[in-house]
């Protein structure tokens, strides 16, 4: 039996093959970076309609067999109720002890690891832990939707398959948004809404550095989803979809508002049942089952009702049955109200899935609401009006919830494969958008990271002035440094204990000589450079003086293009701390705390350069 040093060592060795091998046929970077975009477009389309389809197969055999059991069985409504019971224990259980980290829509995590996390990326574990856990826990009848662990999950592989081969952090980082387009893409077989999605929500700004790589995937991702489910949408929208008469567009107006409304309750009923539950005292692996028998509960309300089973898992049936018109008024009502109450329920107990899907299936049904209204008010011909309002107001709480106004119509115009709804579609989601964005100016994926302590630089406005902190306050004085004269391949013994990006590399009298990245040295060993001494290796870069302050320093790293500087002891070149974003962030913080007020020179700074991980310079945070 192999032991876990032996298995480790394997597993190095393995990885220095793979490097050697890349690096012989695509020696440059960048060469490297455009192979791998191609293979992760393949690859995570794959990955995607694999987990698709395992959780289609999994809702058939579980919550979907309970249900339709209701004409057999006696106690179904107890089935029905027990089975997201028992699907949330045991997601709650793996969420807990095996990979925490899996937990939630997938769409925050990843923000989270674009903009701060670079270095790091995600973790393969998490993503392999999102699928499973999500096949379960939607499987069994949770809530909850697919599209953002599909994020996580690709996002995920993106960066795995960057460590690999040896990518640098900087390119390691653009991955995040490439496999992040590319789960999206073949999530919904909307490449384009792809595209936008991942600008939009992952990297937050139009950026020409990233948006090559993140067509590239969403194109081939949707290509393998075409060759494996065929060409049609996800949500497949019934032909003659449009604006059929201008006397509509004040309903289509008042959709707009009635979203708008509705996206405000929906985030924050999320919110404060999510920031309950966190609270609450029950065992954590407990939460998400009795969240998931709370779902089950109004599973059994909705089949009572109105004969529908929307309110378990993503409901595409049921939304596919409200975009054809062919459900009726009171349905479209209680399903509005059951499927909120059934994602609150999942998500904010602490449950693993999207609230992608919900938010549409919401949409859906307040469109067909207020579609009714205007047939009953104009005398319209339901087969028409009701289909089109139902899309509009899947694009207009889209865009009220989640915040993403041009993915909203896009994904529309996806779907119906026209544009017949453009008009009703600008009208009803802007006007969600903007009484969303006037009374909650923070978007739902960001609001949900800063309940768990976690602000983006993008975000909210970051307060405490650069110009009045000095490098010395904020900068991270432990860390690991490596001796100049130590081989590539006893440095690479000292990285595997440690687990940072980039190391410092001292002299022997402890001046700074450069920093060492993980990257380099794997391509060094990869090479058969095992005792080329890392003084060869590292790469020296501008450096800063503690008593400067943190707006020269942020200025110089936006200048060279980096995210972090070695802080080096004035006139005699010794290492006396690292500077990162992540630092000066911290600073930031604690100067808000105090009261303390940002320019907008300062925030300009910042945004122009997004953070770093702590794990790239070397130093252990808390």
């Amino acid at each position: 039996m192999v032991d876990s040093f032996e298995l480790q060592r394997l597993l190095d060795r393995a990885r220095e093959r793979v490097v050697a091998i890349t690096l012989r046929f695509a020696p440059s970077e960048p060469q490297r970076l455009f192979g791998l975009t191609i293979a992760i477009g393949a690859i995570c389309g794959l990955v995607a309609v694999a987990f698709h389809e395992a959780i289609q197969l999994a809702q058939e055999l579980l919550i979907e067999r309970v249900v339709r059991s209701g004409a057999t069985t006696r106690w179904w409504w107890m089935a029905v109720a027990i089975t997201p019971a028992v699907g949330g224990l045991i997601a709650g259980l793996l969420l807990h002890y095996v990979v925490p980290s899996a937990a939630g829509s997938g769409v925050p995590q990843v923000k989270a690891a674009y903009s701060i996390d670079s270095g790091k990326g995600v973790r393969l574990r998490d993503a392999l832990g999102k699928l499973v856990v999500c096949t379960i826990q939607i499987g069994t009848g949770a809530s909850l939707g697919r599209e953002g662990p599909t994020v996580q999950i690709c996002a995920g592989i993106a960066t795995s398959l960057g460590r690999w081969l040896a990518l640098s952090p900087a390119n390691l980082r653009k991955l995040i948004p490439v496999g992040s387009a590319a789960g999206i893409a073949a999530a919904f077989n909307a490449p384009i809404a792809a595209v936008t999605f991942t600008i939009e929500e992952v990297v937050g700004t139009l950026d020409q550095t990233v948006l090559s790589g993140v067509v590239v995937a969403a194109a081939l991702a949707a290509v393998v989803e075409h060759s494996i489910l065929g060409e049609s949408p996800v949500l497949h929208a019934p032909v003659g979809a449009g604006l059929h008469h201008a006397s509509s567009l004040p309903f289509y107006a008042l959709l707009g508002v009635g979203a708008g409304v509705v996206a405000i309750a929906f985030g924050d009923l999320l919110l404060l049942e999510r920031e309950r539950a966190k609270r609450s005292r029950l065992p954590a692996p407990l939460k998400p089952a009795i969240g998931g028998l709370l779902t089950g509960a109004l599973v059994v309300l909705a089949m009572v009702a109105v004969s529908e089973s929307g309110v378990a898992g993503g409901g595409y049936a049921t939304l596919s049955r409200a975009l054809a018109g062919a459900l009726p008024l009171h349905a479209l009502a209680i399903l509005v109200v059951l499927k909120i109450a059934g994602t609150v329920s999942s998500y904010s107990s602490g449950g693993a899935g999207g609230i992608f899907a919900p938010s549409l299936f919401v949409g859906a049904m307040l469109g067909g609401l207020v579609g009714s209204l205007d047939v009953l008010a104009l005398d319209h011909v339901p087969s028409q009006e009701l289909t089109s309002f139902a899309l509009v107001g899947m694009g207009a709480l889209f865009a009220g919830l989640i915040r993403a106004p041009i993915t909203s119509v896009l994904i529309i115009f996806e779907m119906t494969h026209g544009y017949g709804l453009v008009l009703p579609l600008m009208i009803a989601n802007s006007v969600a958008y903007l009484i969303a964005r006037r009374f909650r100016p923070t978007p739902i994926y960001e609001a949900l990271l800063a309940q768990d302590g976690i602000k983006l630089p993008h975000g909210t406005t970051s307060r405490g002035s650069l110009a009045s902190l000095v490098v010395s306050g904020a900068m991270t004085r432990d860390i690991v440094t490596i001796p100049a004269a130590t081989g590539a391949r006893d440095a690479a013994r000292i990285t595997a204990s440690h687990g940072h990006g980039t190391y410092p590399v001292l002299d022997d009298d402890g001046r700074f000589v450069g920093l060492l990245s993980e990257a380099r040295l794997q391509r060094s060993l990869a090479e058969k450079e095992d005792a080329r001494p890392v003084r060869e290796i590292a790469k020296h870069r501008d450096y800063c003086v503690p008593d400067e302050t943190l707006l020269r320093a942020v200025t110089r790293m936006t200048r060279l293009g980096v995210r972090q500087l070695p802080v080096l002891e004035r006139g005699s070149h010794r290492l006396v701390g690292m500077l990162a974003m992540s630092d000066v962030m911290r600073a930031q913080m604690r100067a808000e705390d105090d009261g303390g007020e940002a320019s907008s020179t300062d925030r300009l700074t910042l945004e122009a350069l997004p953070p770093m991980s702590p794990r790239d310079h070397g130093a252990p945070h808390s």
